[in-house]
């Protein structure tokens, strides 16, 4: 059996570049929602003429579509998630987009019929209208309140009121509505989530930076410590990870924006 300071040292020095969690095998295990994110993506892909993935990482869940449209283009803000990306995608004839999460997107309006995003940061619904064609969807899955927050609150204390209501699904209803959009689906999940030892909490958290900001192994040698011996003694650490599902429709006939885009956007 690993010691505590063995399993420490290991997921300190892994790589954590990339959206690809398959370090944590056997380490932890997380519920999938039952409406299969990545194979629902793919039959949406497989009908559409031009598709955007927003901010996707290392391009892992894109590159697992088996056909992709004509025209698909990709963005990503984080150099070595954008460094893998384009390694994985541009030879599938994907183009991959620097770009720093903020509006506008660097594409003309009404481009894509088409608009992914799974587990993005923030969501601009103004630019995902605009970029839309009429008639054009916005399908994602999002990360949901107070996901995996018995794990946050184990490092942090309790978190305030309105930190647990973030990222509700009703927000981002009225959100996508304001905007001009249908939304056509929304289902959420709560799921199971267990840490089998030391190490993989390690892992995701430097991973996952926004859910213990700040968060390294020296700050945290205290806490760390006490969840190992807690882990010996009782099992996994469980938390509840919460997602939901929102498919968003730009109405046919709805108007072309006119909005302004950065210098240099351009049609991709």
């Amino acid at each position: 059996m690993p010691t505590f300071e063995e399993l420490i040292a290991e997921a300190a020095a892994v790589s954590v570049d990339g959206w690809d969690f398959s370090w944590l095998d056997g380490r932890a295990t997380e519920e999938r929602p039952a409406w299969g994110y990545a194979r629902s993506l793919a039959a949406r892909m497989a009908h559409a003429g031009a598709a955007l993935d927003i901010q996707t990482g290392g391009g892992e869940v894109l590159a697992s579509v088996p056909a992709l449209p004509p025209l698909t283009v990709a963005t990503e803000s984080w150099p070595p998630n954008l460094a893998r990306a384009g390694a994985l995608l541009r030879p599938r004839g994907v183009t991959v987009v620097a770009d720093p999460d903020e509006p506008p997107l660097p594409f003309a309006d009404g481009v894509f019929d088409l608009v992914v995003s799974r587990h993005p940061v923030r969501v601009w619904w103004d630019e995902i209208a605009r970029v839309l064609r009429p008639g054009g969807r916005y399908f994602s899955q999002e990360v949901g309140p107070a996901s995996v927050f018995e794990l946050v609150e184990y490092f942090l204390g309790p978190r305030p009121p309105e930190a647990r209501s973030a990222r509700d699904p009703g927000r981002a209803v009225a959100a996508a509505e304001a905007a001009g959009l249908d939304v056509v689906d929304l289902r959420t999940a709560f799921l199971r989530t267990e840490f089998h030892d030391i190490g993989a909490v390690v892992y995701f958290l430097r991973k996952v930076v926004w859910m213990v900001p700040g968060f390294t192994v020296e700050a945290y040698a205290g806490r760390l410590a006490e969840l190992h011996r807690l882990i010996e003694a009782e099992g996994p650490f469980v938390a509840t990870t919460t997602r939901f599902l929102i498919e968003a429709v730009r109405p046919e006939g709805s108007p072309v924006s006119s909005s302004p885009r950065r210098e240099g956007a351009r049609r991709p």
